[in-house]
């Protein structure tokens, strides 16, 4: 064999356009295999045990009732991806696995996976080319139906997640006079629940399907709150809302619709406010580009595929939609650190 030097070519040389590689489209077949290492990480509770302490795959098999050949997978795989740390053979947590996996942590949110990642959501996405080629989900209206069983799941498993949203968007009302709040397709309640914590004199009406307020219902009770709570069950489309609310909270609802039936929604949330009432709306807002940020600017594809008419709508589309509804003074607000944001406007 020759021993000759190879000669770099120079079309590759450093400083210059990288090659082509197929790397990305291993990643994107492969991204299948992540959401269910994950998920499998947080049932067998990985993170909880390293979180103890435990840091060698032979306390973590023994503690997680696992083989010792598949934890070393599973816990090479999360080092991989960004959730345990390795050195030495012995495995640590990530500051973000810390905060929101390890279940001893107060922020802990790997309930989520049972929403996020279960057969409900996931078969929506089973033959996306035909979501495509229609525009439409595959089992009509998606998540949109009416009392659909998936929100009790999400009331449940998604408050954990959601609670720094929460705790960011009650920082714009708070307030000590009193006031009126409605909280529009309330789920588990915990962005009316935080307002109230954080505004003693506010006194919260949470709207949505009667199974779901139950969640809510039970997570006032818990936080101390639930002589300020007040549920009105039913369709967010249909119920009286009543009148005077100082402020309308409209949490994670509005990209499930088209244009239409948003601009209907807004009129009537319109009419509910008093004089001088807010509306406050919290999204994923992607930017006038619509490719970023990814999170934002990403959850596109879920309304594609579970909604008729859902989307991941822009700041400039929401302030157009409010002014025509008769809202003035429409603000965006970041809720770092979360991906959120919060759209603001005043009663005109």
């Amino acid at each position: 064999m020759s021993t000759a030097k190879l000669e770099l070519d120079s079309t590759f040389a450093p400083g210059t356009q990288p090659p082509p590689t197929p790397e990305r489209l291993f990643e994107a077949l492969h991204a299948y295999q992540r959401t269910e290492a994950f998920k499998a990480a947080v049932e067998l509770e990985l993170f909880t045990a390293v979180g103890d302490g435990l840091e060698t795959v032979p306390e973590l098999a023994k503690r997680m009732k696992a083989s010792e050949r598949g934890v070393r997978a599973l816990a090479d795989y999360m080092v991989i991806i960004g959730f345990l740390t390795k050195k030495d053979g012995r495995y640590g947590l990530t500051a973000d696995a810390a905060v929101f996996l390890d279940k001893k942590s107060p922020a802990y949110a790997g309930s989520m996976t049972r929403f996020m990642a279960s057969p409900a959501v996931l078969e929506g996405f089973r033959d996306l080319a035909t979501v495509v080629r229609t525009g439409k989900p595959l089992s009509g209206d998606g998540l949109t139906t009416a009392d659909h069983p998936s929100w009790v799941d999400f009331a449940r498993n998604m408050a954990p997640l959601l609670h720094m949203v929460a705790l960011q968007t009650a920082k714009l009302v708070r307030t000590a006079a009193p006031i009126k709040v409605l909280d529009v397709a309330a789920g588990h309640g915990m962005f009316g629940i935080t307002v109230a914590q954080q505004s003693p004199s506010a006194q919260i009406v949470g709207l949505d399907w009667a199974l779901v307020l139950e969640v809510a219902r039970e997570n006032a009770r818990r936080t101390g709150v639930l002589d300020r709570y007040t549920l009105l069950p039913g369709s967010a489309f249909e119920v009286s809302y009543g009148t005077g609310f100082d402020v309308v909270l409209v949490p994670n609802f509005l990209h499930h619709f088209d244009r239409v039936q948003i601009q209907k929604f807004l009129i009537k949330v319109r009419e509910a406010l008093s004089s001088t009432g807010r509306i406050v709306i919290v999204e994923f807002v992607p930017n006038e580009d619509r490719v970023s940020p990814p999170i934002a600017a990403g959850f596109v594809l879920n309304m594609l595929a579970m909604t008729p008419g859902g989307d991941a709508y822009t700041a400039s589309e929401y302030e157009a939609m409010l002014r025509q509804a008769g809202f003035q003074d429409v603000r965006l607000h970041s809720l770092a650190p979360t991906p959120h944001s919060a759209i603001v406007a005043t009663r005109k």
